[in-house]
């Protein structure tokens, strides 16, 4: 008999943003007419910028005409794509060799890929609060899961402890769901004890483009000796409003090795082995976001993304309510106001205020009592949701 992946079993009944959207449905059936304001799921509201719509209308005309027609393209990423990135790396300072970078179908999916290079026998140490598909794609996996707890008493910006006992470690940073950034100094810190213990990062660096506080760091490259233990993850979707059009790219130092094993080659086997390269298309679009235009076009996208979050700031502000992120990160994790639980607070916006946002019990128990709003979305509802909130809980 075939014998079915019991991990399965193990996973909460449904993902998160599916349970949410269920509760939303659910209320604008038994109230037709009414319009809620949307601030939960961290997808993109503004348009792919002119600079990558160009790229991709020629590349699609490119399809069209024998001599620029392009078939299979090559797994690990087309070379003028992977010199962009490297060349978009090198711009900070960091060093890498062209043949590090690989191009992926975007963040979400690298990060249950790469699980592909570590055995079943490994714990990892997952930060919580911490973003969903991290746990259930190790759950999946069969991985022993070790919770770190994060709280507001270290800023949601946990340090490593002698008592982890982990061989791969999670870290975003901005992180989602809070918002909250690694300095160098604490990213130091987590280099050291990953290579003390022969420990892989996994950095998750989707939102890097939201910080404007230079002196935080972009990647876990710019941390010396990372380069011996970690892997980045990066994606073009928060950054460039990829998140209908997929492409991202992953970072594997060819000086990582464990077990006499190196994981750039293991990477590069894998990818040969499981996969048919990202669309010519997409990479093309993809490439046009590294130009000196498509830098401009995306960071005044970013821009606008950031007055959401000015407007909500201002609010919580007048209204004393603790939080973190905002400035550099495009999410916002609050403090439930008068006490109320994580999923009281996100019944009572969308039954009262007509509000969506995210519970933070839904990142892990540590989110309990703790609220996720996204800036992603319309400016004009952002500032009526604002407006509502402080109307609400004013004194």
């Amino acid at each position: 008999m075939t014998k079915p992946n019991t991990h399965y079993k193990e996973l909460k009944d449904s993902y998160l943003f599916f349970g949410i959207a269920q509760k939303v449905n659910a209320y604008l059936e038994k109230n037709p007419g009414k319009r809620v304001l949307r601030l939960g799921i961290g997808d993109v509201t503004l348009p792919l910028c002119p600079a990558v719509i160009d790229a991709l209308h020629k590349a699609v005309d490119d399809q069209s005409k024998k001599e620029s027609f392009h078939g299979y393209m090559p797994e690990c990423g087309d070379p003028a794509l992977r010199e962009c990135v490297h060349r978009y790396y090198a711009e900070r300072g960091i060093a890498l060799e062209k043949d590090e970078v690989f191009v992926s179908s975007g963040a979400s999916d690298e990060l249950g890929d790469i699980l592909d290079l570590f055995d079943k026998d490994n714990t990892v140490l997952i930060m919580e609060p911490a973003y969903p598909a991290y746990v259930d794609a190790n759950v999946i996996a069969g991985h022993r899961i070790l919770h770190l707890p994060a709280d507001k008493e270290n800023g949601f910006l946990p340090m490593p402890d002698k008592a982890h006992k982990a061989d791969l470690i999670y870290i975003c940073s901005p992180n989602n769901p809070t918002g909250a950034v690694f300095s160098r100094e604490q990213l130091k810190k987590w280099v050291d004890f990953a290579k003390e213990h022969e420990t892989v990062i996994l950095f998750d660096a989707a939102y890097e483009a939201f910080i404007e506080d230079e002196t935080l760091p972009h990647s876990i490259f710019e941390i010396e000796g990372a380069k011996d233990c970690a892997i980045e993850i990066c994606s073009l979707s928060k950054t460039a409003g990829f998140t209908g059009t997929r492409c991202g790219y992953t970072v594997i130092p060819k000086a990582l090795e464990r077990g006499g094993m190196n994981f750039n080659a293991m990477w590069v086997r894998n990818r040969t082995t499981k996969t048919n390269g990202v669309s010519y298309i997409i990479q093309r679009g993809a490439a046009a976001v590294f130009t000196p235009e498509g830098q401009r076009q995306i960071h005044e996208n970013i821009r606008l993304y950031k007055e959401n979050a000015a407007e909500l700031m201002k609010v919580l502000d007048a209204l004393g309510i603790w939080y973190c992120g905002g400035k550099n990160a495009p999410y916002i994790w609050m403090k439930c106001p008068d006490g109320m639980g994580s999923w009281e607070f996100f019944d009572f916006l969308l039954e009262k205020l007509q509000i969506v946002g995210t519970p933070g019990e839904g990142f892990g128990s540590c989110g309990e009592g703790f609220f996720r709003f996204s800036t992603f979305g319309n400016p004009d509802d952002t500032k009526e949701a604002a407006r509502r909130l402080y109307e609400a809980f004013k004194k």
